[in-house]
């Protein structure tokens, strides 16, 4: 048996079994053969009647979508006859009915489908007992007629519950001619359903209670497409003036266009005056993601669901208004939300235009993106717009029927050739190594060295000099045995988001760790979680970007619902690849509790290297710490050292050092442009290669383009640079050399800027500078 489909029409999921067919065949033939097949292969539920009388019947008892009669042959019974039997009973209002009609010589005229089309058929199919061309008809009926059909059915159930709702409903046109109104507000107001649909709203009568202003402010609101509420005076059929909460919702139809304004209203009574005190008469609350404003937090969430009237109605409502005026008590409150407020506040006393500039300032403060800067038109710097719009959106949803799946398994022989303790490292990889406090350690030397494996080697001096196998209490094999899982599980095809990568994180990280203010805001428990956060950051990266993955619908997309998907698979898989196998379970010996810390430690590094909230967290950064040390300092008297007791105090606090942790492996994690000016160019080749490739792959597929400067027929590889540079390092590198003090990094970072200037200005697009001629 087929599953249950669902169908979503407007808002509403509805689930509907599968399609019911009725053949009408007097006899069992080729043609209602294939009909049959065709049903089966389309997956609907197919019956057959032979006579009129028991397709009636059949009809009657499962009331079928579709209906196919045999209008072939009229000694066995009359098609037309039929027809009219059927189309006669209430049931057969939204069914399809298909006419089965013989197949004419060549040299006769079409006959006229009129006949038919008056007896009640829908369509005609012209013999044909291929199975495939009636699954194709049945095909085109589903997703035609069918739909349609189920999608008024689903209209009725709606006006339905819009004819027993409490709040009184009106809708109108886009010329604000009344499309409809519901019992609610015939009550309301007076007025019977027929005196008023039809009419425009101008022609009914106004009250004189309302701002001379506000009808221009609610126009101008909501044909901006914009929802509108507040409060509205009616006049009544009886003359008297009635005080409404409005809620207006533009409707969005065909072209795009708004094509109706469906109002919402009830009564405004004593018992919710308090709701909606700071509430303006002409709020214009925006879009539906910025609803979290003062006056729709604090309403009745419930008012506009649809309920059934009935005795008890009003000793409900007086009940969901007791419970918000006790949510409006509360003192649980975010800042943005205390902002909000007041800004609903001083709207309440202020000018038109002041209040419809604080209209602006509380969009702004309402989105989910405030520390995300707005770029300008795309035509200004398309090398920053594609750069950031890749790095920093989810991308567009599901435009393919691709499937990205990115996991593997970790066979023996990729742990193979590691050496087992740290004595056992080969002399030259040993000496490489001997450097690797150094920042210009040359971490593709040791990639060349260990045959792609610096992770492991890397990981187990930088994990023994801070002594991580004592923190976790775990034997060195048992470390070894994980930095070999992890190195494994990341994808060596990969032009950048590789293991060396992770290697050159983890590097970046550990010179973080030993400067002398890291050191001292962070505790071991920090540290060991920093070093763990670097090794795993990007396991199982795909070399792909999150827009790309929520573009393609891949399952990782589709799991993580299109939010941080990455790095919550990295962040997850980590832990699933470690806690798999005791033999490289570094956590198996520690305290419950302690893992349970060094785990969220591990995992919130982890996703902080997410590039959507990379502005949060800098500017939290900047102001959380930078900003208050800086002041510390300034006003110390307390010791000549400026970096007091007091100041360390304040590093270390819990709140605090998750901020320094962040930012820490976010410097870590995008480096690059601060290294030594050979590794920086390096680095930027790979990462314009996998750019490059994740480009021709969503041409190749058809999917959105996400970042189209990185076409690698025509891509300014410096310009690339540049844009990145300055959108996310600069300000970053500057934030965090100012708290780590870290002047060779920032000196790296300028001599590098200068290079792909020269570059750019030579209008060279690749690597390096062409050959003197």
């Amino acid at each position: 048996m087929v599953s249950a489909t669902e169908e979503c029409v407007g808002p509403m999921r509805l689930t509907r079994e599968p399609i019911q067919v009725l053949l009408v065949f007097a006899k069992e033939d080729n043609q209602s053969d294939a009909f049959w097949w065709a049903c089966d292969r389309a997956g609907f539920r197919c019956n057959i009647a032979r006579t009129p009388e028991s397709a009636v019947e059949c009809f009657l008892d499962k009331h079928h979508e579709i209906i196919v009669i045999d209008g072939r042959h009229s000694r066995y019974f009359d098609p037309e006859a039929v027809c009219r039997f059927i189309r006669a009973t209430k049931a057969s209002e939204k069914t399809v009915i298909l006419a089965v009609v013989p197949q004419m010589p060549p040299d006769q005229d079409e006959p006229s489908v009129l006949p038919l089309l008056c007896a009640g058929f829908s369509r005609r199919f012209v013999e044909n007992n291929s199975v495939s061309a009636c699954y194709n008809e049945l095909l085109q009926i589903e997703h035609g007629e069918v739909r349609c059909q189920f999608k008024l059915r689903a209209c009725n159930s709606i006006f339905t519950a819009l004819e027993h709702c409490q709040e009184a409903v009106e809708i109108t046109s886009e010329d604000h001619i009344i499309q409809y109104v519901n019992p609610a507000f015939e009550q309301m107001m007076g007025y019977q359903k027929g005196e008023l649909i039809g009419k425009e709203l101008t022609e009914l009568p106004k009250s004189d209670k309302n701002r001379a202003d506000l009808l221009d402010t609610i126009n101008t609101c909501i044909k901006k497409g914009k929802e509108w509420q507040g409060i509205y005076h009616a006049r009544k059929k009886s003359g008297d003036s009635i005080q409404q909460h409005v809620k207006i919702t533009p409707v969005i139809g065909q072209g795009g266009k708004i094509r109706h304004f469906v109002a919402i209203k009830r009564p405004h009574n004593e018992n919710n005056n308090q709701i909606h005190k700071f509430n303006r008469e002409d709020r214009c609350s925006g879009e539906l993601s910025q609803s979290d404003c003062y006056s729709l937090r604090h309403r009745d969430r419930r008012k506009d669901s649809i309920s059934s009237r009935g005795s008890d109605a009003p000793s409900l409502q007086n009940r969901r208004y007791s419970s918000v005026t006790r949510i409006h008590s509360m003192t649980i409150e975010a800042p943005i939300t205390k902002v909000i407020n007041i800004i609903n506040a001083a709207q309440e006393s202020s000018p038109v235009t002041v209040a419809e500039a604080l209209d602006r300032v509380l969009e702004i403060l309402r989105s989910t993106e405030l520390y995300s800067p707005q770029l300008a038109s795309k035509d200004d710097d398309p090398h920053t717009n594609d750069l950031v719009g890749g790095l920093m959106n989810d991308g567009l949803r599901k435009l393919s029927g691709e499937k990205y799946i990115f996991s593997k398994n970790i066979s023996q022989r990729d742990l193979a050739n590691i050496p087992v303790t740290l004595s056992d490292i080969p002399p030259t990889i040993a000496e490489m190594l001997s450097d690797e406090e150094c920042w210009e350690f040359n971490i593709l030397e040791l990639e060349a060295a260990t045959h792609k494996r610096p992770l492991t080697y890397l990981g187990l001096k930088v994990f023994t000099s801070f002594g991580v196998c004592d923190f976790l209490n775990c034997s060195e094999a048992t470390l070894r045995s994980w930095l070999q899982l992890m190195e494994a599980s990341y994808h060596s095809s990969n032009s950048y988001h590789n293991s060396t990568h992770a290697a050159d994180v983890l590097h970046a990280t550990a010179f973080f760790l030993r400067t002398d203010r890291v050191k001292s805001s962070l505790d071991q428990l920090d540290e060991v979680a920093a070093l763990i956060a670097a090794t795993v950051h990007d396991v199982d990266h795909p070399g792909r970007t999150n827009s790309f993955l929520c573009n393609a619908s891949s399952e990782l997309a589709v799991l993580y619902n299109d939010t941080a998907v990455l790095e919550s698979h990295h962040a997850a898989l980590a832990f699933q690849l470690t806690v798999r196998d005791g033999k490289s379970n570094i956590f198996k010996n520690i305290d419950r509790n302690q893992f349970r810390t060094l785990r969220q430690a591990i995992i919130d590094m982890v996703l902080a290297t997410e590039m959507t909230r990379h502005f949060e967290h800098v500017n939290k950064f900047v102001n959380s710490i930078n900003k208050p040390m800086a002041a510390v300092e300034e006003t110390s008297t307390s010791s000549v050292n400026s970096d007091s007791e007091g100041q360390m105090n304040f590093r270390s606090s819990p709140e605090n050092r998750l901020l320094i942790k962040r930012m820490l492996i976010k410097c870590a994690d995008v480096a690059n442009p601060c290294r030594p000016l050979e590794l920086c160019i390096e680095w930027a080749g790979r990462i314009s290669e996998e750019y490059f490739a994740q480009t021709d792959e969503e041409k190749r597929l058809g999917l959105p383009v996400v970042m189209p400067v990185f076409d690698r027929n025509t891509c300014s590889v410096p310009k690339s640079q540049i844009s990145f540079i300055d959108y996310f390092i600069t300000d970053m590198f500057d934030a965090w050399d100012a708290f780590a003090s870290l002047p060779d990094l920032m000196e790296h970072l300028s001599a590098n800027y200068k290079y792909w200037k020269t570059l750019d200005d030579l209008k060279c697009k690749s690597l390096r500078p062409p050959p003197p001629s």
